[in-house]
């Protein structure tokens, strides 16, 4: 199994992180956490390129030290800049919990998929924990990812032994490229978001219809067609 794709899509997040990393509003966003957070000891650090840095295992904070400024990270995790600089601290985190999953091998298509969907999982826990205080937030954080993912997996898994959509379509719909691209990638491991895409779009079942059907919760089952949708039916 290739890993060319994964490595692009950290890539693309790594590139991304470079140039928000140490701009005006990575700086502006430093000085009012480092106000919050006056015990953290963050002088001398200008901006959440510099808070990444600190928390890298190679750093000179100790892991009490580290541990504490993952945990200021999560309670002021409601606001964007700071999640994004939680979620690249993490990066590591998810690609060995991938690995762990032997990123989804014989489930999904490629690694990417995997890393793809957990980065995903991973921006959702941060928004749901956001205000949680939490010692211990880096590996909880981890933990609960792996759950989630696993629990994506064996739905996918679960509907590659699936060949059709769900009866109640309309027999009359105009075929269309996003119809028959549906129906190509329904054969195939996607083939329960081609469903449920079919379902949302060509039957106009609500979302939270859907959701409850797949005992999934609205925010993820959203997340996952949008990350569906932009990786096989755009561009």
């Amino acid at each position: 199994m290739t890993m060319t794709t994964t490595h692009d899509y950290l890539g693309q997040l790594r590139n991304d992180w470079c140039w928000r990393a140490h701009s005006d509003e990575s700086a502006r966003g430093l000085t009012a956490f480092r106000q919050r957070h006056a015990s953290l000891a963050l002088e001398g650090i200008c901006d959440f390129g510099g808070v990444v840095a600190a928390l890298e295992t190679r750093s000179t904070r100790s892991v009490i030290e580290r541990a504490r400024i993952v945990e200021a990270l999560l309670v002021d995790s409601r606001d964007e800049m700071v999640r994004r600089t939680l979620l690249q601290t993490l990066l590591p985190g998810v690609v060995s919990v991938c690995r762990k999953l032997r990123f989804g091998d014989g489930i999904v298509e490629s690694p990417s998929d995997a890393v793809v969907m957990a980065v995903s999982l991973l921006e959702e826990l941060l928004c749901d924990w956001a205000g949680q205080h939490r010692p211990y937030a880096a590996p909880d954080l981890l933990s609960a990812l792996r759950g989630r993912l696993r629990r994506w997996l064996l739905k996918e898994k679960v509907a590659c032994h699936h060949d059709s959509f769900d009866d109640g379509g309309d027999p009359e719909i105009t075929p269309s490229p996003l119809l028959t691209r549906l129906e190509i990638l329904r054969h195939g491991p996607h083939e329960r978001l081609a469903r449920l895409t079919y379902q949302c779009v060509f039957v106009g079942v609500p979302l939270s219809e859907l959701a409850n059907s797949d005992h999934s919760s609205v925010p993820s089952l959203k997340r996952e067609l949008q990350v569906f949708a932009l990786a096989h039916l755009l561009g």
